[in-house]
């Protein structure tokens, strides 16, 4: 079997959800070790900040939320690709299983940045042009899920979707560049810097352990729930029947 082969089998609904299936475990214990040594690196280990004092250590939560809300989006758009391209149904499943957890890694890097904002700027909301892109983004999440359940037809509602994840994707790179193609009150690149991250190791280890862990919750997560839309996809099929053949009632 060529390597080609072995990638697209797993392009069937059955042999996906197997592997998800062994992937998953894994992935919460990376998520455990990487968040505890995150979290102690960040929260104990790290020294103050000489500007902003302690309240830089929101960072380990804002700043992986940030980035995961562009991951997440991308995957999603590169998701909405080969739906439309090869029409495969475990593509439209991560699609609707990563729209909520998007929204939500959205949602919580907006809340942290709101309250990093607070003590820095003095307010909890400007129309900073990345701020502002980043709200987009969370009402392109929000508008890909209430497409999903608008439209009745699973396939019309993949379609759809995928155009909207695709369309969306301007999006992204606005938000990335935004604090370098205009004036902005967000600070500009720390880590991603191409010389040199303007970070010290001390701080720039627990960020990355803490982007890592909710890459790995993620994972897991969104594994889990495309399992779930495979399911709802194909009830009666074989493969769903043979799974879970002592949860089936036989009498109905």
């Amino acid at each position: 079997m060529t390597l080609f082969s072995r990638f697209h089998k797993f392009a069937s609904p059955m042999h996906f959800f197997d592997l998800a299936g062994k992937i998953i475990p894994w992935l919460w214990w990376v998520f455990v070790v990487l968040a505890v040594v995150g979290l102690i690196g960040g929260l104990v280990y790290a020294p103050t900040d000489y500007q902003q004092g302690d309240s830089f250590r929101i960072i380990y939560v804002h700043v992986p939320s940030a980035w995961m809300s562009l991951f997440i989006y991308m995957n999603m758009a590169s998701a909405g690709v080969v739906s439309l391209i090869w029409k495969i149904k475990v593509a439209d499943a991560f699609a609707r299983a990563a729209a909520p957890l998007g929204a939500s890694f959205t949602f919580l890097a907006l809340v942290t940045g709101s309250l990093w904002g607070k003590p820095m700027w003095g307010t909890y909301w400007v129309w900073d042009a990345r701020l502002t892109a980043e709200l987009i983004l969370l009402f392109l999440y929000l508008g890909y899920i209430a497409l999903q359940n608008a439209i009745e037809d699973p396939r019309g509602a993949a379609r759809a979707g995928a155009i909207l994840a695709i369309v969306g994707t301007v999006n992204i790179p606005i938000i990335h560049y935004s604090v370098e193609w205009w004036n902005t009150l967000h600070q500009g690149p720390t880590v991603s810097k191409f010389d040199a991250p303007s970070i010290h190791w001390t701080m720039l280890v627990p960020l990355l352990a803490m982007t890592a862990s909710f890459m790995a919750y993620f994972g897991a997560l969104v594994l889990k729930r495309t399992q779930s839309e495979l399911i709802a996809m194909e009830p009666r099929s074989k493969w769903v029947m043979e799974r879970f053949k002592s949860y089936i009632n036989p009498t109905l």
